[in-house]
């Protein structure tokens, strides 16, 4: 639920004019418009991206450093005389703890028996307003509450989201990513004619060291560039979470809650217990996820939103929500989320390589590693480049000089 991650390859060096002739397809002025937008693209997103990649480095780890840091709840063992759980108990108790508070979410870990009860002062607080209480999902008995958001990895967290500045900042990254994706392609189409004159993966060591260093950045940004595609559109569909949220809560929410929109909102829900019997029942190879409220801006004013997950790799990223009626417990809607909603469920974990374990994790960190080291390069032959023009360069390339002795 939490994260974004973004990463850069920078400007390539100019062309060879030479390559560019009609069997080609590729003019001078063409390769010359590409390679335009692919400096300026790059030139425009690279301090930020190379913020995206230094954040998302940990938050790739962020489960396992949040375990190792943060206490972890001991589960006792049950035995067939350990009563099971009654979550009206479970609520009861949750809000006794914290007078003139009204619950507001209930959360459920994919892998371990432990919820979380959010209650706060309203039922739409400000942003990270809230006092979270795990309890053992299978006894209901309490553990100690998490603490207010902070530290290391929280900073991380609204760093690489949206630099503490909420929507605008989830819109500002989300175009530094579309930055990226134009540089990407620009980028592949100014090398592709470049690498016609050498080997693949050539990095002429012998040469300067500006550009062994020239041949190396194009050389790792050609090799991770799917990579960098795909956690690039990733990371922008991620920026665009609370409008497609909002689009969903206006049309299929709206849809699924129109035949209560004229009754006056509950003074105060009924059985929780009740709303997650009803949602088991109507997914029985499901398992509930988030319980939203009624009042939240994920359910409605009459409704307990039973969000459920699967039991694969790929549905459990994916949920359905249940609407039960909050004073009777019985359902009134259940249907799969839009395909908008469901493209922004299945990029999270795809853009932090969440879904194959730590293995896939350490791939993802080393590319992402790799990513900083394009960007690092970039900005280095960036900062070094040569005064002369582009026109001037391109002349002497065309009398046989190598390429990228300079850039623009």
């Amino acid at each position: 639920m939490r994260r974004v991650l973004l990463i850069l390859r920078e400007p390539f060096a100019e062309p060879p004019k030479a390559v560019t002739d009609e069997k080609k397809n590729m003019t001078p002025r063409t390769l010359r418009n590409w390679y335009l937008v692919h400096k300026w693209t790059s030139l425009i997103s690279t301090i930020f991206l190379l913020m995206l990649c230094l954040t998302g480095l940990p938050l790739i780890f962020h489960e396992e450093i949040e375990h190792y840091f943060e206490p972890h709840p001991e589960l006792k063992p049950i035995t067939a005389q350990t009563p099971a759980i009654n979550y009206d108990d479970v609520m009861a108790r949750a809000l006794a703890a914290r007078p003139g508070e009204v619950a507001r979410f209930v959360f459920f870990e994919k892998d371990e028996p432990i919820g979380a009860v959010q209650t706060a002062q309203t039922l739409i607080p400000p942003p990270d307003n809230g006092h979270i209480q795990p309890f053992d999902a299978r006894t209901g008995e309490f553990f100690d509450p998490l603490p207010p958001p902070g530290g290391f990895m929280y900073i991380m967290l609204k760093l690489h989201t949206d630099m503490f500045m909420g929507l605008p900042g989830y819109l500002f990254l989300g175009f530094m990513g579309l930055l990226l994706v134009a540089s990407l392609v620009s980028g592949a189409v100014v090398y592709t004619p470049f690498m016609r004159k050498l080997d693949f993966a050539t990095v002429r060591t012998q040469r300067s060291n500006r550009l062994k260093w020239l041949d190396l950045h194009n050389v790792l940004g050609i090799v991770t560039l799917a990579w960098v595609l795909v956690v690039g559109l990733t990371g922008v569909i991620n920026t665009l979470s609370i409008p497609i949220l909002g689009l969903w809560q206006a049309g299929q929410l709206a849809e699924m809650t129109a035949p209560y929109k004229d009754q006056p909102p509950l003074k105060s829900p009924g059985s929780l217990q009740a709303a997650l019997d009803t949602a088991r029942k109507a997914a029985p190879d499901m398992e509930v996820s988030i319980v939203a409220f009624p009042g939240t801006q994920f359910s409605s004013q009459h409704h307990y939103a039973v969000f459920m997950r699967g039991a694969t790799p790929v549905t459990e990223r994916l949920l359905k929500p249940a609407l039960v009626d909050a004073q009777t417990g019985e359902l009134t809607d259940m249907r799969e989320m839009p395909w908008y909603v469901k493209t922004l469920l299945l990029s999270q974990p795809l853009h932090f390589g969440d879904y194959g374990g730590m293995p896939l994790k350490i791939i993802w960190a080393l590319l992402d590693v790799i990513s900083i080291v394009i960007l690092g390069s970039g900005l280095y032959l960036w900062l070094g480049r040569r005064k002369s023009s582009l026109e001037k360069r391109l002349a002497e390339l065309d009398a046989g000089g190598l390429v990228a002795e300079g850039r623009a």
